[in-house]
């Protein structure tokens, strides 16, 4: 393969961090994705050093010849661009940790660029997936957590603080008095494990998304209930988002998203029930037009485009 210009890709999220080299064309070079664990219950010193391990061991990897012209790093949220610093909500250990210094100190001299993970997921969908194009589009991703990033006008935004389309942070349902601030939120409601544990309370037996996926195809009611109902939440906060911004596509990614073979079906039907005006129904649903790549191609966006 052909040496050229690359970025080192970074992903942190709430169960792992990913690390590669990705190519001009926005294609992760082989043999270059490494990969560590995170969690809620990882200590901070722990998963800083996860985050430099395998950074460090993708830049390894560089071939000879190969241009490395930047790192990007795309971070579940909050992220704060201003301090280069993340404060994930599912990862609490390691509220305001200054990542871009510390991957600086990896490769003295190369930029560091940090996004919102969902930022990310749009760039990616906008340069090589399913809103290839689009001059308006939100992605998103359905996973451990629900994030999301948004093309306007052909650009992406990303607000002032650099956390604009936190779509998984929308209210669906009134905050109930004494619970968490979350409560009643996208996430809260449609997330694989919130959709679990709506299962569960519910009576079903299973406690993991691959059982809720093989319940659902087996027709078990109450997993059926319950995909059903994250798909009709993440389709009200597509025509909330859509009737605000007046989108072309809804993106949706995550491995959440493929728990059932009609998920996607479900969210353009309830996108179709929520909305409320015509231009917000027309809103076209499609599910990711990437693989699992779609945070790294994202984040290497960040410095290759």
């Amino acid at each position: 393969m052909q040496a050229g210009t690359i970025a080192l890709a970074v992903d942190i999220g709430g169960t792992k961090v990913d690390a590669a080299l990705v190519d001009a064309d926005g294609a992760v070079l082989p043999g270059t994705q490494h990969r560590a664990p995170t969690g809620r219950d990882a200590a901070r010193d722990d998963i800083a050093e996860a985050i430099r391990a395998v950074a460090a061991a993708a830049l390894h990897d560089i071939r000879p010849g190969d241009r490395l012209s930047g790192i990007g790093v795309g971070s579940a949220g909050p992220v704060d661009l201003a301090h280069g610093s993340i404060a994930p909500l599912n990862l609490p250990a390691i509220a305001d940790l200054r990542v871009v210094a510390l991957l600086e100190e990896l490769s003295p001299g190369i930029p560091v660029r940090l996004a919102l993970d969902g930022a990310c997921i749009a760039l990616a969908e906008h340069w090589r997936g399913a809103a290839a194009g689009a001059r308006g589009a939100l992605a998103m991703v359905v996973s451990t957590g629900i994030g999301g990033g948004l093309i306007v006008n052909g650009a992406p935004v990303t607000g002032l603080s650099g956390n604009a389309g936190h779509i998984g942070q929308l209210r669906l349902l009134p905050r109930q008095p004494g619970r968490a601030a979350t409560d009643g939120t996208l996430e809260s409601i449609a997330s694989g494990p919130a959709t679990v544990a709506w299962a569960r309370a519910q009576g079903w037996r299973g406690s993991t998304g691959e059982e809720l996926a093989a319940g659902y195809a087996a027709g078990d009611p109450i997993a059926t209930a319950a995909v059903r109902r994250s798909a009709a939440a993440v389709g009200q906060a597509i025509a909330d988002v859509t009737t605000l911004l007046d989108l072309e596509v809804a993106v949706v990614a995550g491995g959440f998203a493929r728990v059932a073979e009609d998920y996607i079906d479900l969210v353009r039907s309830a996108v179709r029930d929520a909305a409320v005006f015509d231009y917000a129904r027309r809103v076209r649903v499609e599910a990711t037009g990437l693989d699992g790549d779609g945070p790294l191609v994202g984040a290497a966006a960040l410095v290759l485009r």
